[in-house]
């Protein structure tokens, strides 16, 4: 799975994008067939507390890409919870196509 980051009007650290490259590679478990994904961070409003966004979407052949933003304190936790998103969307994807 190739996952690619990109972080918007400001440099994420080294340490930061590793800790995405774990997080999201973790979501292969669920799906083999993921090709790619995609990170977008962003900061929201500078001035309020919960204002780090993190976006992942995933491309997955033979259904709709999958998607999750969410917004937190910091990017590892709007990450977290954003892959936690993303595991239910899978495993109810996987249940749909085990139906047919």
């Amino acid at each position: 799975m190739k996952i690619s980051i990109q972080s918007i009007h400001f440099d994420a650290s080294t340490q930061l994008e590793s800790f995405i490259q774990k997080k999201v590679a973790k979501l292969g478990q669920y799906c083999d067939d993921i090709m790619s994904a995609e990170v977008v961070l962003k900061v929201v409003k500078p001035e309020t507390a919960q204002n780090k966004e993190a976006s992942i979407k995933l491309l997955v052949p033979k259904s709709d890409d999958i998607f999750s933003s969410k917004v937190a304190d910091t990017f590892e936790e709007a990450v977290d919870v954003a892959v936690d998103a993303l595991v239910k969307q899978l495993q109810k994807m996987k249940e749909k196509m085990r139906a047919k």
